[in-house]
């Protein structure tokens, strides 16, 4: 029995069904997000999919971390009903030329949209294929990735199956950084300074009330780069939005976001306000 035919026997019986598509190479956070699926939900289906169209370097794509053997051993102890691997094929199976585009808008061109072009179109490209596989009930998101949360929010509004969007908080390790699944690749190191992302990021929050924005985001990204990142950018923006914001506003709910790189790894973080 093929995962559609097994799915619509759940939904016949009025099951509802909970989605956490990864890329595999699965850490706590991921299983956060299991764990949340099942509290929320009758059957959780979890992906694991390495989408070539979301990367912009063919580098990035080769060298990203996969387990797969790791991984089915880690989701058997956790509340996983169902595990989709599907290949490349049969995702693309016309290829991965002459690809649909999809109205992302100003959320698709800023932030990682500028400094990754086409990033966004392929992780549409990947949710559009994957939810209508799956057609879930709830999707289940990592605030980490928090622009591409509010993408998929956007985006499903244009696709026939429109689940509820779940985003679940930033699982962080000891010192702070964001659990990720690039972490492993860091060298020592770089490791040992990593936290000064999420660092830089309390930083501004804790003198939002006190500093002019500017002046807040040039001290965070001094401080980044004493530590050794090269700085792709570091916004206070609005929640909803993510409209540059310049000053405090009243009462606007605000998302701090950063990324850049450390030892040729790239790090994305942020904070809700």
């Amino acid at each position: 029995m093929d995962l559609r035919e097994n799915l619509d026997i759940l939904q016949k019986k009025d099951k509802s069904i909970g989605f956490v598509p990864t890329m595999g190479a699965l850490h706590e956070g991921h299983l956060s997000l299991v764990h949340a699926a099942a509290r929320l939900t009758d059957q959780v289906v979890c992906s694991i999919f390495v989408n070539p169209t979301q990367f912009t370097d063919q580098a990035d794509f080769d060298r990203y971390p996969s387990s797969p053997e790791r991984d089915i051993k880690i989701l058997e102890t956790v509340p996983a009903d169902i595990l989709f691997m599907p290949p490349v094929h049969q995702m693309y199976p016309e290829g991965l030329t002459g690809l649909s585009s999809y109205p992302l808008g100003y959320l698709g061109s800023i932030l990682e949209g500028h400094f990754r072009p086409g990033h966004f179109q392929g992780v549409a490209q990947a949710v559009d294929r994957l939810n209508s596989i799956v057609r879930p009930d709830i999707l289940l998101l990592g605030q980490k990735d928090y622009q591409q949360c509010l993408i998929i929010r956007h985006l499903v509004e244009f696709l026939p199956w429109k689940p509820r969007i779940e985003i679940c908080p930033t699982l962080r390790e000891q010192d702070g950084l964001a659990m990720s699944s690039r972490n492993r690749r860091l060298d020592p190191m770089s490791r040992s300074k990593a936290p000064a992302l999420y660092q830089a990021l309390q930083y501004v929050r804790d003198h939002l009330e006190t500093l002019p924005f500017h002046d807040l985001k040039k001290d965070a990204v001094h401080q980044l780069d004493k530590a050794g990142f090269t700085v792709d950018y570091l916004e206070i923006a609005h929640q909803q939005t993510l409209h540059t914001l310049e000053n405090p506003g009243n009462g606007d709910p605000i998302v701090i976001l950063a990324a850049g790189r450390i030892g040729g790894i790239r790090l994305i973080d942020n904070l809700l306000i």
